[in-house]
């Protein structure tokens, strides 16, 4: 038979607390049943459950405890815990856990609070909350500054769908993302990374760069807007907007890749990436040209995108090969997972369009980026508020384990 206690000890934070407490524990044979430590601004917070023996003296053990923490100046609080407390505590860890990330430029207290609202109403428990980002100067905030916080959360959902709606309607209000996703062995085990490129790794829309150098911008855009309006499919509207741009130079071709704006935290997300050891790929509507160029730019690993005619150093109107639309997205993707030998489980997804949402839709997670309003409600993640490498924290890695931090 045993005894189990709850100790609960904070003060300002300093080498060999956790030593002398553990140290005084294990002479009396206690086993260690949970920790937890955290620190915040050099104060510690620290948590242990343990079971002692039956054969030994308890009041000694609480005593010796308290002298330890009291000779460094520390707090403690040491409490008895039930067995029948403790048998329904072991019996929740088979609940589900799920992760929600707050991402924002700062944290508010205002967003904290509304966020635990939501996961309280739903009748979830809070396990954990940790800050992913790194630390903020006080005062005006520094250029594409970045937060990120992550809560671990536990318990029945019953309706998971209804628990999505009440955190994008916090997000809306609070110009946030909020991602939620479940944590299973996948999460930190993704291992491909597919990419639009258009208005995803770069801020523009490369044909309408185009258009605007062949001087037929405006019909470009009827097009474009036809499309959107349901009247023109991809292919269709693609193969009409391509022929408006015969007759362009080559070398308009040189000077908008030349100019091309990688879209904030790209660079970033794709180095640390490869330095995780993931693949990365650009799956794109666009065109070859630009995504070889990114492709070198940015290390990326696979390519597969539209091939534009040039004849005589001129564009001539056409592309050749199967155009990639939305689903050849999506099998192009199939197609790399399989030739990684991994589950698309194992796959993320990056896109804005509509022609994103089949590779976002099969891949482990789909991720919308700054998309139109469709496509954000359309899929299982979004993010609008911080740049691509924000992607980071929805893998849960904390600035401090990222390439370049």
């Amino acid at each position: 038979m045993t005894d189990i206690l709850l100790i609960t000890i904070s003060g300002e934070d300093h080498p060999g607390v956790t030593a002398g407490v553990t140290a005084i524990l294990a002479q009396h044979g206690v086993s260690v049943l949970d920790i937890g430590q955290a620190v915040i601004h050099a104060t510690l917070s620290m948590g242990l459950l343990v079971e002692v023996p039956r054969h030994c003296d308890q009041e000694i053990v609480v005593a010796q405890l308290q002298a330890q923490v009291e000779q460094q100046g520390m707090q403690a609080r040491i409490s008895p815990v039930s067995a029948e407390s403790y048998a329904r505590w072991v019996e929740a860890q088979g609940r589900a856990r799920f992760i929600i990330t707050l991402l924002a430029r700062k944290i508010t207290a205002d967003q904290i609070a509304r966020v635990t609202e939501v996961v309280s109403r739903h009748g979830l428990n809070i396990d954990g909350i940790n800050r992913l980002s790194g630390r903020i100067p006080l005062g005006e905030l520094p250029d594409l500054s970045k937060a990120c916080v992550e809560f671990s959360v536990r318990g029945p959902l019953s309706d998971s769908g209804a628990f999505r709606r009440d955190l994008l309607e916090v997000a809306g209000v609070l110009d946030v993302d909020l991602a939620f996703q479940q944590d299973n062995m996948y999460r930190r085990n993704r291992r491909l990374v597919a990419f639009d490129m258009d208005s995803t790794l770069i801020e523009a829309e490369v044909i309408d760069e185009l258009a605007a150098r062949a001087g037929v911008g405006e019909q470009v855009s009827a097009i474009t807007e036809r499309a959107m309006q349901g009247e023109l499919d991809f292919s269709e509207s693609f193969r009409a907007r391509v022929a408006l741009l015969a007759g362009l130079e080559e070398g308009a071709l040189e000077q908008v890749a030349a100019e091309l704006k990688i879209t904030e935290g790209a660079e970033h997300l794709i180095s640390t990436l490869r330095a995780l050891g993931y693949k990365t790929a650009i799956l794109s509507g666009g065109f070859t040209y630009f995504a070889r160029y990114l492709q070198k730019r940015l290390g990326m690993d696979y390519v597969h995108a539209n091939e534009l005619d040039i004849e005589n150093g001129q564009v001539t109107g056409r592309v050749s090969g199967t155009i990639v639309d939305g689903e050849r997205k999506a099998q192009l993707l199939r197609q790399l997972a399989a030739n990684e030998g991994i589950d698309l489980q194992q796959v993320i997804a990056v896109g804005d369009g509509a022609n994103d949402l089949p590779m976002l839709s099969i891949a482990g997670l789909g991720i919308a980026f700054r998309a139109k309003p469709l496509v954000k409600q359309s899929a299982e993640q979004s993010i609008s508020t911080l740049g691509l490498d924000a992607i980071l924290y929805l893998l849960g890695f904390s600035d401090r384990y990222q390439q370049g931090n």
